[in-house]
């Protein structure tokens, strides 16, 4: 059993790490209602996959039963091994569907979504990273959809800067691409990404295209300290990031990393204020939060963010 350092002034079972056993503040209700199984098989209808179930997502029940969810494109497989990820490996996967275009619209449609995020594997056997099949589902979607807006979250295609450009050229509301963890830890926890070309692919967006609001993304709980999470932040606000997620990393399978600490909610609350005293417009912070969770909390239309406060 170890002790949390990050709120050694905490005690008794709340304070402990021990295998089969999270603290009460990762403990909460299941949603109630038939909505859950309703967004499943307009899913499955579509033979769509989402992040929520491939990697596993503690807020699959809650986004399910809001008739919201993160699309997957280009596959289930994804062409690196990270350590912290429970999507399926293949050092060659399918070649993307061409019907999953209008299958993602026609889902975006029938949801109701006034805000979509899509997300993708990794494609690193294809010559753009699948940025012009990413590309291709924004269209879709912004004819079937016209007023739904987008968010992006995309891999670093390897540093290649005209597949970013494919994908900016649609113009989203928001670009996403998480850094997930400190710079010390990215060797250990991220399959071939870097911490120094995620910052550059962040930089890029918002050196060449203002207008849209760039957002990264970390796990916590990976035996990170307090001092180099600042240094991440701070970082992260340097690359211009307008957008910053903070949540707590939890282990998938018993094949991923282990979780190093549970990270208590106080300590959440004094990272964002930190983020935002540097300057950072937004940091959405806690236990349950992920890069999409209540994702379309931050836009209500280009240029305009909600306020958004810690979990």
């Amino acid at each position: 059993m170890n002790v949390l350092p990050n709120n050694p002034e905490k005690s008794g079972d709340d304070a402990v790490v021990g295998l089969g056993r999270f603290p009460s503040w990762l403990h909460r209700k299941l949603p109630e209602g038939k909505t859950v199984q309703l967004t499943t098989q307009t899913l499955q209808k579509k033979r769509l996959y989402t992040v929520c179930e491939e990697a596993k997502c503690p807020n699959l029940p809650e986004c399910y039963s809001k008739k919201t969810a993160t699309f997957l494109v280009l596959g289930k497989a994804c062409t690196r091994a990270c350590s912290f990820c429970d999507i399926d490996f293949s050092k060659n996967p399918v070649a993307p569907d061409p019907n999953e275009p209008l299958s993602v619209a026609e889902s975006v449609k029938e949801l109701g979504l006034s805000h979509v995020v899509l997300t993708m594997v990794a494609r690193d056997d294809l010559p753009d990273g699948g940025a012009n099949h990413l590309v291709q589902v924004m269209q879709a979607i912004k004819k079937t959809c016209p007023d739904s807006t987008l968010e992006t979250l995309t891999s670093d295609f390897e540093g290649n800067f005209s597949s970013l450009d494919l994908v900016l050229g649609e113009n989203p509301e928001i670009f996403n691409h998480n850094v997930e963890t400190v710079r010390r830890l990215t060797p250990t926890i991220r399959h071939k990404a870097t911490f120094d070309r995620s910052l550059a692919v962040l930089s890029y967006v918002k050196k060449n295209y203002p207008d849209v609001l760039v957002k990264s993304g970390i796990m916590l709980g990976l035996g990170e300290t307090k001092d180099e999470v600042y240094s991440t932040l701070q970082e992260l606000h340097s690359a211009g990031c307008d957008i910053v997620t903070m949540g707590q990393y939890l282990q998938a399978s018993r094949l991923k990393v282990r979780v190093k600490e549970f990270i208590h909610p106080d300590i959440f609350t004094e990272y964002a204020d930190y983020g935002k005293s540097l300057g950072i417009a937004n940091i959405y912070a806690g236990p349950f939060v992920r890069s999409s969770y209540n994702a379309k909390l931050f836009v209500k239309r280009r240029g305009q963010i909600c306020e958004i406060n810690s979990e």
